[in-house]
């Protein structure tokens, strides 16, 4: 009875290591899934890249202003 109990123990602990480890995997693995089948979906609007547009100088320097402590 106390091997029977030493195995039981040492596949719980196993299973306690690797339950979230395969749980994130199988996840991940549909996460892929759905990322592929909403690529090969016709139809479906194609993400650009936005550019910024350039900034003129026409601003003033910002100019970080410290208070002494206590005031």
């Amino acid at each position: 009875m106390n091997t029977f109990l030493d195995y039981l123990l040492v596949l719980a602990v196993a299973a306690l290591l690797a339950g979230p480890a395969l749980h994130g995997a199988l996840r991940e693995h549909r996460t892929d899934r759905q990322i592929r089948a909403a690529q090969r979906q016709p139809g479906t609007p194609r993400t650009r890249t936005r550019t910024r547009p350039e900034r003129t100088r026409s601003r003033a320097p910002r100019v970080a202003v410290r208070h002494a402590p206590g005031r």
